[in-house]
C-alpha cells in the first residue's frame, strides 16, 4: 500500500506550479540524463483540435488485437494520472507509475530549470514504454505539437493530424493557420502522415510544411455507412464496426484505419480480422456516452470547445429530434464560452450551470448572463457543485439530460458515480 505522501498525484503536485510553458529543451535534456528511453520506443504520434483520443484508442485496440505490445499515452485523465499510460488498454498500475515518476525525479537537475509537470509525466511515459519493451506506442500530443513535450522522435512510424479548429489560440497563436503551423510541428522529414479535413488555411499551411520535409502526405476522407453498424474506409478500402457514437467517428475510424495501413506498408502485419476485431473493441470513456445516474438517463459528453460542442448537438439532434434538453455544464476560463453556448443551447432548452471543481473554472453567474444573451429563451438554474447541479436537474427531468463543457467535469462526474 502506498503512503499518502507518495502516491503519484502526490508526486505530480511537487511540479503543478510549473504551470505550461512549451518548450523541448527541458524533456529533451530530462530524458537525456534517462539514457534517452524515447529512442527505443516506435510511434505513432497524433495531433490535432478534436478527435486525437478516439484515433488513439482505435489505434491501440486494433495493434493490440494484431497481438502486438503497444504503449498508449493520452491526456486529459477522467479520474485518475493512471488512465493516461496504458500496455494494451491496460492502465499502469499505480505502483508502477510511482516507480517511473520517482526515477524521473531522480534524473531532475537540480541546477538547471525545473522541468513542467506534463513533462515530468511524459518522460515517466516514455521510462515506462521503453521498460516493458513494447513494440510500438501511440503517444497524443498535449497542446499544439511542434513544442510538446511528446514531440522528441524524430522518426515516428506515422504521424496524424485529426483536425484543426481555434483552440488554445492564448498560446498557439491567434488564427487557424498559426495554430495549424503549431500542430504540423510532428510532421518529419520522410516520414508518412495522414490527414483529416482541415479548413483551406490550415490545410495550405500543412501542405507546405509537408512539401518541404519531403513528407508523404495522405488526406483522409470520412468513411463510408455500408450496413447498419459497419464502415468501410482505408487506402485500400476496408470494412469495420463502428463502436464509437456519433457522425464524426467516421472521420476519426477513417485516420485510423489509414495510419495502420500506412503501418501495413512498412511490414507491420495487421491482417483485416484484427482491424475488425480492434476497431469493435474500440472505448473511449467520456466521450458521447450513455450512462446513469440514480437510476436515470445520462449523456455525458467533454464537448470544451466549439467544434466539439457542434458535433454533440448533431449527434442530439440526429439520435433523439425534438426533444426537451437539459443541459448540465461547467466550463474553465479560458474556454470559448459564447462560442459553446451558441451551438448547443436552442430556445425550450434548460440550462444548470456548475463550477468545474479543481481547476480555473469560469464562474456560473458570468456564464448564466452570457447564455441568457446567447438564447433569451432558456430556463437557467445555477448551483455550487455538481452533485448539487445533478439533484436539481433530475429533480425534475426533462426528456434528455447532457453533461457537459469540460472533460474535467465528466472527470468529477465519473469519480461522484463509482465513490
Amino acid at each position: 500500500m502506498m503512503s499518502n505522501e507518495l502516491t503519484p498525484a502526490a508526486i505530480l503536485q511537487r511540479y503543478g506550479r510549473f504551470g505550461v510553458d512549451l518548450s523541448l529543451a527541458r524533456i529533451e535534456r530530462l530524458l537525456a540524463s534517462l539514457d534517452n528511453p524515447q529512442q527505443w520506443v516506435p510511434i505513432v504520434h497524433v495531433a490535432g483540435t478534436n478527435g486525437k483520443g478516439s484515433v488513439c484508442a482505435y489505434l491501440s485496440a486494433v495493434l493490440s488485437a494484431a497481438g502486438y505490445r503497444v504503449g498508449r499515452y493520452t491526456s486529459p485523465h477522467l479520474v485518475d494520472w493512471t488512465e493516461r499510460i496504458c500496455l494494451n488498454d491496460r492502465s499502469i498500475d499505480a505502483d508502477q507509475l510511482r516507480s517511473h515518476l520517482l526515477a524521473v525525479e531522480a534524473a531532475i537537475d537540480p541546477q538547471a530549470e525545473t522541468p513542467t509537470q506534463f513533462e515530468v509525466f511524459t518522460a515517466a511515459a516514455w521510462h515506462y514504454f521503453a521498460a516493458r519493451r513494447v513494440d510500438i506506442a501511440v503517444i497524443e500530443v498535449g497542446l499544439g505539437g511542434r513544442l510538446d513535450a511528446t514531440n522528441v522522435c524524430a522518426s515516428p512510424l506515422v504521424s496524424v493530424i485529426t483536425s484543426i479548429s481555434r483552440e488554445h489560440w492564448q498560446r498557439l497563436g491567434p488564427t487557424v493557420a498559426d495554430i495549424a503551423r503549431e500542430k504540423a510541428g510532428i510532421l518529419k522529414s520522410g516520414r508518412p502522415a495522414a490527414v483529416g479535413p482541415l479548413p483551406a488555411a490550415a490545410a495550405a499551411v500543412v501542405a507546405q510544411r509537408a512539401a518541404d520535409l519531403s513528407c508523404p502526405l495522405y488526406w483522409v476522407e470520412p468513411a463510408a455507412a455500408v450496413r447498419p453498424g459497419w464502415l468501410c474506409a482505408g487506402l485500400t478500402p476496408v470494412e469495420y464496426p463502428q463502436a464509437l457514437l456519433g457522425e464524426h467517428q467516421r472521420i476519426n475510424s477513417a485516420l485510423a484505419i489509414a495510419a495502420l495501413q500506412l503501418l501495413q506498408q512498412q511490414g507491420w502485419q495487421i491482417a483485416p480480422a484484427a482491424i475488425q476485431q480492434g476497431m469493435a473493441a474500440a472505448r473511449w470513456p467520456g466521450r458521447l456516452e450513455w450512462t446513469t445516474w440514480q437510476d436515470q438517463w445520462l449523456l455525458i459528453d467533454g464537448a470544451h470547445n466549439p467544434a466539439a460542442a457542434q458535433v454533440l448537438r448533431k449527434y442530439v439532434d440526429q439520435a433523439l429530434p425534438q426533444r426537451s434538453i437539459t443541459w448540465l455544464m461547467g466550463m474553465l476560463e479560458t474556454k470559448d464560452h459564447k462560442d459553446v453556448f451558441a451551438a448547443l443551447l436552442r430556445p425550450g432548452d434548460r440550462l444548470c450551470l456548475v463550477p468545474v471543481p479543481g481547476h480555473l473554472s469560469a464562474s456560473p453567474v458570468d456564464l448564466a448572463q452570457m447564455a441568457q444573451a446567447v438564447c433569451p429563451e432558456l430556463q437557467i438554474l445555477q448551483r455550487a457543485s455538481l452533485s448539487a447541479g445533478l439533484a436539481a436537474v433530475f429533480a425534475d427531468p426533462t426528456e434528455l439530460t447532457v453533461l457537459c463543457g469540460s472533460l474535467y467535469l465528466v472527470g468529477d462526474f465519473l469519480g461522484l458515480r463509482s465513490g
